[in-house]
């Protein structure tokens, strides 16, 4: 470990010049590029170096109890300076070991999230806008912007499906681990009876794609323009803004209606199009590491039911960490942090894990 940081060190002085030199900083894609790598490489230089530290300060102490010769009061204070050392450096390790852990490249993107109604018919449409706000104003919270790409709205104000960019540094490290089977309990609105009944959402959420992560090839894409449909303003079934983009090797289909301008629903559409493809090549990748997939929490699989919301208790469930939160109303107001920092955790924890059973 130490020879790694040893280079993590060496690299981050490197860096450090570089973004001083004038022709770097006169190239704004090489500054960017290296502003970011600065960015992850300090937090691990500053450890190191209290590391460092601690070490020095263990190693003088101990050649002092090994010499001897110092009176009683001054032999206790080098003592309790040593153990003192031997315990930071045991601690600063630990932490040393979490931050020298993989990135995921993908952790500082924009996300995509897709929410789609499940299981239950309108409840469950309705609960996908629940969802659709909750991300909104946790998205707010951490100073994210979002802005919808695509939305089907059903006729009592829930959504078939709603697609939505969330937009800043480190949107996909507190998403990521929201994709999946979102399950919840409650009386529906549209519910006379006052029977408690179970519906499902499905969320994904997509690392969003730049041009240079994913080129697709023109001649792969059938584009077809159609009249736009639902809430909207007057401008509905008037002019042929909607599109529809087919790729054809994989069949995947993106429609973007929620524009007047064509052109602005065929940027959209091409946006979430290149980031689905994106996540599927990802998924693909993850698969064949089969030990990638274990130090994970979760799959991210849409399929896999990862939480649920129960509204007469005020309670949700994440059944990934077995983590129960009595603070329903606050979670659904965007207050999710608790619970996204279980996950992290969790999922660090199991990447330490792996790593140790490879080692």
């Amino acid at each position: 470990m130490i020879d790694k940081l040893i280079e993590v060190e060496k690299r981050f002085e490197e860096v450090n010049e570089l973004v001083c030199n004038p022709d770097i900083v006169s190239d704004q894609e090489k500054y960017t590029k290296l502003m970011k790598e600065l960015k992850h490489l300090t937090p691990v230089v500053e450890k190191f170096r209290e590391y460092k530290k601690a070490e020095e300060s263990f190693e003088e102490s101990k050649m002092m109890i090994d010499e001897g010769g110092m009176d009683a009061d001054f032999a206790q204070m080098v003592k309790e300076e040593f153990e003192q050392s031997k315990e930071d450096m045991e601690r600063i390790s630990e932490e040393l070991k979490v931050l020298l852990l993989p990135r995921d490249p993908n952790d500082d993107k924009n996300v995509i999230i897709e929410i789609r109604g499940g299981a239950g018919g309108e409840e469950s449409a309705l609960f996908a806008g629940v969802l659709f706000r909750m991300y909104s104003m946790y998205a707010e919270s951490k100073g994210f912007k979002t802005e919808v790409l695509n939305a089907n709205e059903t006729g009592l104000g829930g959504y078939k499906e709603i697609s939505f960019s969330v937009d800043g540094d480190g949107a996909y490290s507190r998403f990521k681990f929201e994709s999946g089977v979102h399950r919840v309990q409650r009386v529906p609105e549209t519910e006379s009876q006052g029977r408690i009944h179970t519906s499902t959402t499905t969320v994904a959420v997509l690392p969003e794609a730049e041009e240079v992560d994913f080129e697709i090839n023109p001649k792969d894409l059938q584009i077809d323009t159609f009249r736009s449909s639902g809430a909207g303003g007057q401008h509905i079934n008037k002019t042929s803004s909607a599109i529809r983009i087919t790729h054809l090797p994989t069949g995947t289909v993106v429609e973007c209606q929620d524009e007047r301008s064509q052109h602005k629903n065929k940027e959209k559409a091409l946006k979430v199009l290149r980031s689905r493809l994106y996540d599927a090549e990802k998924a693909k990748h993850d698969a064949e590491i089969a030990g990638e997939r274990k130090a994970q929490v979760g799959t991210g699989d849409r399929s896999e039911r990862i939480r649920t919301y129960n509204y007469p208790q005020g309670r949700v469930s994440d059944h990934r960490i077995g983590l129960t939160i009595y603070k329903l109303e606050q979670f659904l107001n965007g207050d999710l942090d608790e619970m996204i920092d279980a996950l992290i955790t969790a999922d660090t924890a199991e990447k330490l894990k792996a790593q140790g059973e490879e080692q």
